[in-house]
């Protein structure tokens, strides 16, 4: 018999031992190992089975209640809901899915019975890794520390369940001709997410970006994506694509064209949302021409929009708590679906050129987004600046007013440093900071550009000095490249995209004025043109200045 006396070694041991099983324990609870759902990897521009070579074509329905567009921050989780799980696994196996898209995820939730429910259905889930009041906002994008850590989060809860075919590091970001810049800032964060899963060691899970089908960009943005270093490029890319409506065909719903555009691509494609509802009830002519020899070479199937009977009518089903009413959708979709007789290819037969990577498309008045990509957030960096800044924004400042702040100070300090243009490329060396401590920041540089006097760190009252300062040195692996078109003379930045909320939610635009002290000067045009954008870029909206 053991003895063990209290805070002896032998205490700490056990102690030791036990929490490392009990951990042990945890994770393979954790991880989803059911043979139904072997893991699924790319090669090429297709998907296929890891264990046997064979293709692997997406039968998919969307999941999710009140998400994909919706103007609130709140959501639900279906995947953290075990009786709706175990509620709607019978329907989702009568329509022979293999697939389930879900829009946002709580990474503090528990999924694993969800996770299990649908492996052992041999349901796949594809993720999005935002949510809605943390994604990349198209009309002042940014990839940013709060985005960065929201989507390792989303990582780190999924990487262990084999039935993850993959995340989604945007959805429609860019959505038309004004907004391609954004799509720099999305590409960034796909990078950043693979190396992260690769650094993690975790099992090598794709990470993609789904598209609007807007005829000016949709070439062009499925080329960036898929262009550049391997580091770099999507693994695959999904296009929320709604041509085909009613009774149409293949040649008739533009489903030809797109597949001629999109032949030479080099990763997988599929939709990633269709099911026009023009006219209704949906009768889902397309899935035959979708799983056909027509399409499957270029193609790797699709996801219908969706699950649940809203106020926009694309529902399958009618849920009312525990119940569930399947609607003419339904039916109409389940005749289609299990109708279907794909031929699949094997992954020995792909092709050398299948894995090559392409050329991005070059600059034109539809595509403005740069190759060279945002740096990846360092949280270290970020929070060494932080502490050695003298004047900092006071902490009883609402974000919505910070907009004001940037454009009082931005007038005054070069503000490039915390800048971000996907357009031209320069990203300044602080770009990725909270927005609070980019505000810190130039607020910082305004106050030692004033000798320090205590006059220059108020701002009515919206800055205060930083008692606790450090004057440690900090260090960035990140050096700025490209054009800041920042006048050093003037100290104004003209970078269109200077700063902003990852929140997908606007800013106020209230005109309260800054009193910190500071001399009125005359300025120019340009530097007017710079100051307005800067503080638009943070209010997310757009201006307009007219020059008499």
């Amino acid at each position: 018999m053991l003895n063990i006396v209290k805070n002896s070694p032998l205490v700490v041991l056990f102690s030791i031992f036990s929490c490392l099983f009990q951990l042990s324990i945890a994770a393979s609870s954790q991880a989803s190992t059911s043979t139904s759902t072997p893991e699924v990897e790319v090669v090429g521009n297709k998907f296929y089975f890891s264990n046997n070579g064979s293709q692997f074509l997406i039968r998919g329905i969307a999941y999710q209640q009140n998400t994909a567009n919706d103007s609130t921050s709140s959501f639900q989780d279906p995947l953290a809901d075990q009786a709706s799980c175990q509620r709607d696994v019978k329907y989702f196996q009568a329509l022979n899915t293999n697939v389930l898209r879900v829009y946002a995820v709580n990474s503090s939730l528990n999924h694993d019975a969800c996770m299990k429910i649908f492996a052992d259905a041999g349901i796949y889930i594809i993720a999005d890794l935002s949510e809605p009041d943390i994604s990349i906002n198209r009309d002042s994008p940014e990839w940013n520390l709060d985005l960065y850590q929201r989507y390792t989060s989303v990582v780190d809860m999924f990487s262990n369940y084999t039935n993850v075919l993959g995340f989604f590091a945007g959805n429609e970001v860019t959505n038309n001709v004004s907004n391609t810049d954004a799509s720099a800032f999305v590409k960034a964060a796909v990078r950043d997410m693979k190396k992260y899963i690769s650094d993690q060691n975790y099992r090598k899970i794709p990470v993609g970006y789904s598209s609007n089908d807007d005829e000016e960009t949709r070439v062009a943005i499925a080329d960036y994506f898929s262009c550049g270093d391997l580091s770099e490029k999507a693994d695959f890319f999904g296009i929320n694509m709604y041509e085909w409506c009613g009774n149409s065909s293949f040649q008739a719903s533009g489903y030809e064209e797109r597949t001629e555009e999109y032949k030479n691509l080099t990763i997988p494609i599929f939709f990633s949302e269709y099911g026009c509802n023009a006219d209704l009830p949906r009768r889902f002519t397309e899935i035959g021409t979708i799983f056909s020899s027509e399409m499957t070479d270029v193609w790797s199937g699709g996801i219908v929009y969706m699950y649940f009977q809203e106020a926009n009518n694309y529902g399958l089903v009618s849920v009312d708590g525990t119940s569930v009413s399947t609607m003419a959708d339904y039916q109409y979709y389940s005749s289609e679906i299990n109708n279907i007789s794909p031929t699949y290819a094997q992954s020995a037969s792909a092709s050398a050129e299948a894995t090559q990577t392409l050329v991005c498309p070059v600059e034109a008045p539809t595509w403005m987004a740069s190759e060279n990509l945002p740096p990846t957030p360092d949280e270290d960096y970020c929070n060494c600046v932080a502490q050695s800044l003298k004047c900092v924004v006071a902490d009883d400042v609402d974000s919505s007013k910070y907009g004001d702040l940037y454009g009082t100070v931005c007038a005054y300090v070069d503000c490039s440093d915390i800048s971000a243009n996907g357009t031209s490329g320069y990203y300044g060396k602080y770009s990725y900071c909270s927005d609070k401590d980019k505000l810190s920041y130039v607020l910082n540089a305004y106050y030692e550009k004033e000798n320090e006097n205590s006059s220059a760190c108020n701002f009515s009252g919206s800055a205060s000095i930083n008692s606790s300062a450090s004057s440690s040195s900090c260090s960035s692996n990140y050096t700025p490249t490209g054009n800041s078109n920042s006048n050093s003379n003037n100290g104004t930045s003209s970078d269109s995209n200077s700063s902003s909320s990852s929140s997908s939610t606007n800013s106020s635009s209230s005109t309260k004025k800054s009193s910190g002290s500071y001399t009125v000067k005359t300025i120019s045009k340009t530097e007017l043109l710079a100051i307005t954008t800067i503080v638009t870029a943070f209010m997310c909206g757009i201006s307009i200045v007219i020059f008499e």
